[in-house]
């Protein structure tokens, strides 16, 4: 009990300095109890791998964006290899490595920080709530940018040039990632709903 108020009070410090205006105005009450359920599905569906108070963080940010949180959730299901794993180090690329539970690269995840007006330090990819913040403020960049999940998450996945290759070469952005996590997000809002 002692972690999860610990991990509580580290996300209520984050959200507080970190607040930035929601697209639409946070509803304090039905809110919580929304993102409560929603941390309770997450909790339950990866066998309690992903905490609660990272299911309620990723809640309350996803509508802060006013943004999907089952595709968050899928995604970094996905990346994590459905591990949940804050300390991930992904394999040796071209590139290099990517880090912790939705698997930046050092080239990207300082100017996604930038953009989410947070300071950076490599350590601090390890951190699940610098992350599921750092996976959100770069899906919504995306999803304005391309204005669909498809070209977004494919982008998130392969990177924006990497977007463009698959583009030409396929013809569209409709990549086996984007349609993992868009499929995987349904079922979950499914499963979520019926459960009700």
């Amino acid at each position: 009990m002692l972690i999860v108020e610990r991990d509580m009070s580290l996300m209520q410090n984050y959200l507080e300095e970190n607040a930035t205006e929601a697209s639409e105005p946070l509803n304090g009450y039905k809110d919580w109890l929304k993102s409560q359920k929603l941390s309770e599905h997450f909790y339950e569906e990866s066998d309690g791998e992903f905490k609660k108070s990272w299911g309620l963080f990723l809640a309350q940010e996803a509508k802060r964006y006013d943004m999907d949180p089952y595709i968050v959730y899928e995604l970094i299901k996905i990346e994590s290899g459905n591990t949940f794993d804050p300390h991930l180090v992904g394999p040796e690329t071209k590139y290099g490595h990517a880090y912790g539970m939705t698997q930046f690269m050092k080239n990207t995840a300082p100017w996604i920080a930038g953009m989410a007006d947070l300071p950076y330090k490599h350590e601090m990819l390890f951190d699940p709530y610098y992350s599921i913040q750092l996976a959100i403020v770069y899906l919504d960049f995306l999803q304005n940018r391309y204005g669909n999940w498809d070209k977004a998450l494919t982008a998130y996945n392969r990177g924006i040039y990497g977007l463009e290759a698959y583009i030409q070469q396929y013809g569209h952005a409709k990549s086996s990632y984007a349609v993992k996590i868009q499929n995987g997000a349904n079922k979950q809002k499914y499963v979520a709903y019926s459960s009700n």
